[in-house]
């Protein structure tokens, strides 16, 4: 029986998706897909339903992408990407889900690094997604 150390399973990105609408978390890791491209490794979802749950998250698990919902009740993903961006020291990029196109300003308002309105089209939010998690691999 061998007793050599096993290699290390290559893990994926590791993306909290917050709001409050099981829904919508259902649409976007739909929509994301399973891993970002074929071969890698899947993705890990963190997904919170409250505003709490991001910040306590953000600040203990260091994800690589936070996917935040606009139209969350109470605490709205854009103001808490603002919050963020402001308190939490080397945040990771954020990527609001806007209402409707034509608020893709307030997004900018919030400091995210990206935006996505509804209807979501699959294909924008992954290269949206995509796009982010792979700028946070080289910049690190």
């Amino acid at each position: 029986m061998s007793t050599a150390p096993q290699p290390a399973t290559a893990t994926g990105p590791a993306i909290l998706l917050y709001s409050d609408d099981v829904d919508v978390r259902e649409q976007v890791r739909l929509a994301v897909g399973r891993r970002l491209r074929a071969g890698e490794p899947d993705v890990r979802w963190i997904e919170v339903a409250t505003a709490t749950a991001v910040i306590t998250v953000t600040e203990n698990e260091h994800p690589d992408l936070l996917i935040l919902d606009g139209e969350a009740d109470k605490v709205g993903g854009m103001g808490l990407s603002r919050q963020l961006k402001d308190e939490v020291y080397r945040c990771p990029p954020t990527l609001v889900l806007t209402g409707r196109p034509q608020d893709a300003w307030l997004a900018s308002w919030s400091n995210a690094d990206g935006v996505v309105s509804r209807p979501i089209d699959p294909q924008v939010l992954h290269d949206a997604v995509e796009a982010l998690v792979r700028r946070t691999a080289t910049a690190r």
